[in-house]
């Protein structure tokens, strides 16, 4: 069974940090675009990043650019959301989703094929 696990969320205080991790289970990860996605209640999923399958190519939503870094390791079979300076803003649940479509990559829900269950981030004093 393929399964993508998002783990690494949690409650930190503005301006703390926190690394998400999006996990492959049952396959590998490293011809897929993994993107991250979050969604605040009563809020439409937002895009935060992807990278692809080489990690060599990312995006990054603006209000996160220069906080978040996205990296993965292969070897690892997994990709990580290093988030910096959080904001109350950033409290969401973050789902990772895994892409094989063709490059350029995209930053919206309808390019990736399969999602992984969501971890919650708070940011909070």
């Amino acid at each position: 069974q393929l399964q993508l696990v998002g783990s690494g969320g949690g409650l930190v205080q503005p301006g703390g940090s926190l690394r998400l991790s999006c996990a492959a289970s049952g396959f590998t990860l490293d011809v897929y675009t993994i993107g991250w996605f979050r969604q605040a209640p009563g809020k439409e999923r937002e895009g935060v990043s992807c990278i692809n399958s080489r990690g060599s190519s990312t995006i990054y939503a603006n209000s996160v650019k220069g906080r978040f870094t996205i990296s993965r390791d292969n070897a690892k079979n997994t990709v990580y959301l290093q988030m910096n300076n959080l904001k109350p803003e950033d409290t969401a649940v973050y789902f990772c989703a895994a892409s094989l479509r063709f490059e350029p990559i995209l930053l919206t829900p309808e390019y990736y094929d399969f999602w992984g269950q969501g971890t919650q981030v708070t940011v909070s004093s």
